[in-house]
């Protein structure tokens, strides 16, 4: 059998091999993110602008002038569809550059546009809405910038030692060996504008260190690019502030400060790791079940450009912000220009100045570079088609992230469609159905301690679901007492911390052309005398449709009802039946604002205001947030609010979506080791609404008819082979996880 299955994939692997198109000659090239010719090209050339007096972004000193990220930049929609709509040619390819110059009097980040790829001649500075400055403050923190910080809190941790050691009973931040401390850095990074103070909570460095914190976090103010000008301006320990880290050794060493001490510690049994324990029923020496492709994939991929039972669209991984999906078409039809990832949030409550002060906005720590590598069989099917990924962000050389995507078709277990026919004398007149196998692509971000799967998932009848599942560790502090209004003990001495995850997208929808329109649906009861008995009144629903002709009109509050459907459409473009082709968006989401509107942090999320905010298109309106919001959400660089402040009208014209999903997440001690993906995932549905004239997933040849026959024999008529073999691979399971420099 196994002889059998590789025959067969030997073939479609010819098959593929026959069918592939010439990849430069189709959309797909402008949306593929930066080669590692193109990332090298763009470094060598900036490095030779004499100007510039750039430096390696390695070196440890933060006096310098550096690139940060290096990604693509994506052309104006217009100059794209040019290429894709009439063939014209593609605009060049360019590479999106932020410098951080910190080697000036001045200090600031500016970004570039360099161009033309592959080898680059130009480049000019790229702007804002508004030409907005971006303050140097705002900036990611760097590995140059943590490398300073551990030094100091050596430091710290030296005049603590005695404190430290006895609270955890053998663990030391410096001169240890396997009883190390570790830290966290929480943000945003002040309490305002031009601020740079970060509170770092210590933890034991050990498996899953992230729910061991220890009781001690200190503030240190290290905005100075001259590390010897940071200083430590608070100090906690067990519910106490101090001025300084000699206040509390002197307090702690005088009697004056309750103690702490945690559990003995016990490598053994380690509550933090994923260490099997417990008692299982499920038998260890059998497997569970396995995606197989009995016959070979039945998708086709090239390059960034993938095809699937009528879809084809183009893919890339932004390394500040993640997974994109371009020129999305069903049937050669395109349905959305662009559907892409922009910010994910949680925001925290807490009672330690950690807990209190966490709101992370997670577009400022890279979130799409920190795309590793997927586990087969575990993080996606072991048949899956697995995707290199490169990304430039902090280093000197682009980093090689193995295969840090996945694409691949699985069967959902649940039919797309299926009835019996029951003839309510024992038998059927007919049974149909048709298995639901779906595309799927897939990446994840590990934004330190939690973990994002990112998906998009394509489905035979037309539908397509954006979907983001949450796990990885908690966010933990320490325990205390008042601690258990925001939050619940987990375990000895940790806190599991109430947060609000928030996620928002891009859907820019080009329903049967640009030129859209926009409309809720809802219901109201009508009452009305019954026509066949005068006597009697009838109550029931009718469709109330409301069209939206401005944006703040289809700006959506959170905390406001909203409509029970919400549809975009053509208006001149009509299926057979008489309907405005269209498609609605349908939320699978708990989500809820976090923040009062306008309170501070909350500026820097405007787009958390609104579950759906509809615009149109600007070029200048391109992403709704930045890297920079996490460290300067005050007074932030992209503000979303600006781009429905103007009120434009969106009859009849290019719309884009803002899509906002999200939960809320009381911790619980289930959450220990992990945070697990049942419950915890949400997302959206793009839904066909009259955009064709029948459910396309017609045309799927897995459909299976049985009418009874004669006798009652089944006669059962399919359009697939009747008996498909069994393969599964006889490889063992491979894991690497590095990213190296290429």
């Amino acid at each position: 059998m196994r002889l059998l299955c590789l025959l067969q994939l030997v073939c479609l692997t010819a098959c593929s091999g026959s069918r592939s198109r010439d990849w430069a000659q189709h959309g797909a090239p402008m949306f593929a993110d930066l080669t590692v010719r193109e990332l090298k090209a763009v470094r060598a050339y900036l490095h030779g602008i004499p100007g510039l007096e750039l430096t390696d972004a390695t070196s440890k000193t933060l006096q310098k002038n550096s690139i940060l990220l290096i990604e693509l930049h994506l052309p104006k929609k217009h100059e794209a569809l040019r290429a894709l709509d009439r063939g014209q040619a593609k605009p060049p390819r360019q590479a999106r550059v932020v410098v951080q110059f910190g080697n000036q009097t001045k200090p600031n980040i500016t970004e570039y546009i360099v161009s033309p790829l592959p080898s680059p001649d130009s480049h000019e500075v790229k702007t804002f809405k508004g030409n907005k400055p971006i303050s140097f403050d705002s900036r990611p923190i760097t590995q140059s910038e943590y490398y300073h910080l551990e030094q100091l809190l050596g430091e710290i941790a030296t005049k603590a030692h005695k404190v430290l050691f006895e609270t955890t009973r053998g663990f030391s931040f410096t001169n240890c060996s396997d009883r190390c401390m570790t830290f966290s850095d929480i943000a945003p990074r002040g309490l305002g504008p031009g601020e740079r103070r970060t509170w770092i909570m210590l933890q034991k460095s050990v498996e899953g260190y992230f729910i061991q914190p220890v009781g001690f976090e200190v503030l240190i103010n290290h905005r100075d690019v001259d590390p010897e000008k940071w200083t430590v301006e608070k100090v906690w320990y067990n519910s106490v502030y101090f001025d300084s880290v000699e206040e509390l050794v002197e307090k702690y060493e005088s009697g004056d400060v309750e103690k702490i001490q945690l559990p003995e510690h016990d490598d053994n049994d380690l509550y933090s790791t994923y260490i099997p324990r417990g008692k299982s029923n499920t038998p260890s020496d059998i497997h569970g079940p396995k995606l197989v492709e009995p016959q070979g994939p039945r998708y086709h991929v090239d390059r960034n450009f993938v095809e699937y039972a009528g879809w084809s669209f183009a893919y890339r991984v932004r390394s500040s912000a993640g997974l994109q999906v371009f020129d999305l078409r069903f049937n050669g039809e395109r349905i959305a220009y662009e559907i892409s990832l922009q910010e994910a949030i949680a925001f925290y409550s807490g009672d330690t100045p950690a807990g209190m002060q966490t709101k992370y906005i997670d577009a400022g720590w890279a979130m799409g570079a920190s795309s590793y590598e997927l586990a087969p069989g575990i993080d996606c099917p072991e048949i899956a088609r697995y995707v290199d990924l490169y990304h430039y962000f902090d280093t000197d050389k682009p980093r090689l992230h193995r295969n840090a995507l996945c694409i691949f078709e699985m069967n959902t277990a649940t039919p797309l469609r299926r009835h019996f026919d029951s003839n309510f004398e024992g038998g059927y007149f007919f049974y149909g159905g048709l298995e639901n196998n779906v595309l799927v692509l897939r990446t994840t971000s590990t934004v330190y301690n939690y973990d994002y799967i990112w998906d998009f998932l394509f489905y035979q009848n037309g539908v397509v679901e954006v979907k983001v599942s949450a796990t990885g560790y908690i966010h933990a502090t320490f325990f205390t007492p008042n601690g258990l209004h925001y939050g619940t003990k987990v375990y000895n001495h940790v806190l599991g911390n109430l947060h609000t995850h928030l996620i928002h997208y891009k859907v820019d929808l080009d329903i049967a052309g640009r030129d859209n329109s926009f409309e809720s649906i809802d219901l109201k009861l009508v009452n009305f005398t019954n026509p066949w008995s005068p006597e009697h009144f009838v109550v029931q629903s009718k469709l109330h449709r409301k069209e939206h002709k401005t944006e703040r009109s289809a700006a959506f509050r959170f905390g406001k009802k909203f409509p029970r459907y919400v549809h975009f459409y053509n208006p001149t473009e009509k299926n057979k039946w008489g309907h405005e082709k269209g498609y609605r968006i349908q939320f699978n989401s708990h989500a809820h604002s976090v923040l009062p509107r306008g309170w501070r942090e909350e500026n820097g999320i405007s787009w958390s205001r609104y579950p759906l905010a509809v615009t149109r298109h600007r070029d200048s309106e391109a992403t709704s947030s930045s890297m920079y919001a996490q460290n300067n959400p005050w007074d932030p660089v992209v503000s979303f609010e600006d781009y429905i402040r103007n009120n434009e009208e969106i009859v009849n014209q290019d719309l884009v979506a803002w899509v906002t999903v999200g939960f809320l997440h009381v911790p619980h001690s289930e959450d220990i080791p992990n945070t697990a993906t049942p419950g915890n995932a949400v997302g959206f549905f793009l839904r066909p609404f009259n955009f064709f004239d029948e459910d396309p997933s017609l045309a799927s040849k897995s459909t299976i008819i049985v009418r009874q026959g004669k006798a009652g024999k089944p006669k059962v008529q399919r359009w697939t082979p009747e008996v498909v073999g069994h393969c599964v691979t006889d490889k063992p399971f491979f894991y690497n996880g590095t990213y190296p420099g290429v």
